[in-house]
């Protein structure tokens, strides 16, 4: 039980995408998620996590959520939010790292959550699209606040991206790809929230998920057209225990076609 939510999983997972633009065949991104600090996550444990991160060389990292832990703010998120910054820094000065937002920042002190990751140097996409430029191609990093919160503004989204746009969305809460795969607009959803359901019990599954992540709690989904991919994260909510379910990060290469 103690040692198994330090055995960080790096998971390698190609994407097949059949129109991605010449540039980015190949192209390899790094997704972190659900930390929550303050908690069980502290700051040996996150600098493991650093430093695991800094050996993939990835072209870009993302981060989809649940940076903090808790209801309320506290003193003690305080040192852990001094705690992040300082850690992430050299993450985030060696390679462009991209993030939303997740329901626990919310839960905790949306506006100290966000303080805490423009001091580490993460770009956050509140209801926004970032263009990513590659030779003479490009593609887009779209990004929604929190789900099940009810502040994401996937409107406000799409109208940001020009029709036909290669798009790569993150999004806290998985089973929202149910409305996003619908929409014709995205290639690749990145999501986490469930944990993985923490315990996963043989030949059963997890016993107890999230609202939100009981649809795709844990690996690659194809809906329709549009990839899901659901991260287990790295961090825990109390109890803070895992079994059969191991915290990774997960590393894409994009695949298009030859």
């Amino acid at each position: 039980m103690e040692f198994e939510p330090s055995w960080v999983e790096v998971s390698q997972v190609e994407i097949p995408l059949g129109s991605l633009p010449k540039a980015f065949n190949g192209y390899r991104i790094l997704q972190i998620s659900d930390i929550h600090i303050g908690g069980w996550m502290d700051r040996d444990k996150l600098s493991h996590v650093v430093d695991l991160a800094m050996e993939q060389n990835p072209d870009l990292i993302v981060t989809t959520g649940d940076y903090v832990i808790g209801h309320s703010w506290t003193s003690t998120l305080d040192y852990a939010a001094a705690d992040f910054i300082e850690v992430m820094k050299p993450l985030t000065d060696a390679y462009a790292v991209i993030g939303v937002m997740g329901n626990h920042d919310h839960w905790t002190d949306v506006s100290r959550a966000r303080e805490m990751l423009q001091g580490a140097g993460i770009l956050e996409l509140q209801n926004d699209v970032y263009r990513l430029v590659k030779g003479e191609d490009h593609i887009y990093i779209a990004g929604l606040d929190d789900i099940s919160e009810g502040k994401e503004r996937l409107g406000d989204v799409e109208e940001k991206l020009p029709y036909g746009s290669h798009t790569i969305l993150l999004a806290h809460e998985p089973d929202f790809a149910d409305v996003t795969s619908t929409r014709g607009r995205f290639m690749l959803q990145l999501s986490g929230h469930s944990h993985g359901g923490q315990v996963v019990i043989p030949f059963v599954g997890p016993p107890v998920l999230p609202r939100w992540a009981r649809r795709y709690p844990a690996g690659l989904y194809l809906l329709g057209e549009m990839w899901l991919y659901t991260n287990r994260g790295v961090g825990m909510t109390s109890p803070f225990v895992r079994f059969n379910c191991r915290p990774e990060m997960t590393v894409f290469t994009l695949n298009g076609p030859d």
